[in-house]
């Protein structure tokens, strides 16, 4: 299994993932927004009736992490594939929203 998988890795095997079924036709940014965001109901399903959950999932079964994963995965693969098609660099994109965040919420010494 590969480690610290780069966005740039994801984005070129996505593309090359639909070029070879011919899918790309259908990715406009509408169509993998819909997507998308059912692949976001889809996670919250998981959460849905479970109350609070705990860090690490140490309650959860190895099954029911491993469909957590799968949906975490399915979110990510089409946000990534949303910001290729719309020529967006989503990595440089976030770095940049954390340091507006940084901004616009600087940290309080809570010790005064």
């Amino acid at each position: 299994m590969v480690k610290d998988v780069s966005l740039q890795q994801l984005k070129v095997t996505l593309s090359e993932f639909a070029r070879v079924r011919g899918w790309e036709q259908y990715h406009s940014p509408r169509n993998l927004l819909l997507a998308l965001v059912g692949e976001v109901g889809e996670l919250s399903e998981i959460f849905q009736w479970r109350g609070e959950v705990a860090k690490g999932l140490p309650n959860w079964s190895p099954r029911d992490k491993e469909h957590l994963e799968e949906e975490l995965s399915d979110v990510l693969l089409y946000l990534v594939q949303l910001a290729d098609v719309c020529g967006l660099d989503l990595g440089q994109a976030a770095l940049a929203k954390i340091v507006k965040n940084a901004r616009k919420y600087p940290v309080i010494n809570l010790s005064d």
